[in-house]
């Protein structure tokens, strides 16, 4: 969650100015209602909203854009594959851009979201196809990105197993009758009863 707050102001200071005038200004849905859908005050959104508009006239932020403001932060490994993974996660229409809306809905589930509202988040996150089903070569690649991008220390707990392994005792326990695919509702479930798992999830989200 450092990396949630971190990135509001980076936002503030690395979008491209080119960018920004080729691209049509996006005005943001009204305060009132972005207070409904968040767990934020109207003053804590219009902070947030200036520091974004500040740099980003446009209201949008593009895929390579966020790319270069999260690689910042993991300079020790390649963060350009769990970047477009996590980009997807927060462009909610597939847009291809990210909205002032987009990133303050989902930076409101990350930060002070529910733990199930956190697991749904990280569901969406991890059903890279957006079919409403985790496969295990889904997890497989958003695990092995996060590796990539974590080096050696993603998980210390877990820092000996490779990917693959990890990935493999995580499904065995989510696919819970065995038809290939993880459902939300095995998901949540799995990962709220599993006290390694959840703790694998602390550690997941101080990624994002």
């Amino acid at each position: 969650t450092g990396f949630t707050v971190a990135m509001v102001t980076m936002f503030s200071n690395s979008c491209d100015n080119d960018l920004e005038l080729s691209m049509v200004r996006h005005q943001p849905e009204g305060l009132d209602q972005l207070q409904a859908q968040t767990q934020f005050t109207r003053k804590e959104l219009q902070s947030l909203y200036r520091g974004f508009k500040n740099e980003c006239p446009s209201g949008l932020v593009d895929e390579e854009t966020f790319k270069t403001i999260y690689s910042q932060f993991f300079p020790q490994g390649d963060a350009t594959t769990y970047a477009h993974f996590l980009f997807n996660a927060f462009d909610i229409d597939r847009s291809g851009s990210i909205r002032f809306e987009d990133f303050v809905i989902g930076l409101s589930v990350l930060l002070r979201g529910s733990v199930t509202e956190k697991l749904r988040w990280a569901f969406n996150l991890y059903d890279i196809n957006k079919d409403g089903y985790v496969t295990k070569e889904e997890m497989m690649a958003i695990m092995t990105s996060i590796y990539d991008m974590m080096g050696r220390y993603t998980l210390p707990n877990v820092r000996d197993d490779s990917p693959s392994e990890h990935v493999d005792r995580f499904f065995q326990k989510m696919d819970r009758n065995r038809d290939g695919v993880v459902t939300i509702d095995e998901f949540i479930e799995t990962c709220q009863k599993d006290e390694n798992i959840m703790a694998s999830m602390q550690l997941f989200e101080n990624v994002i």
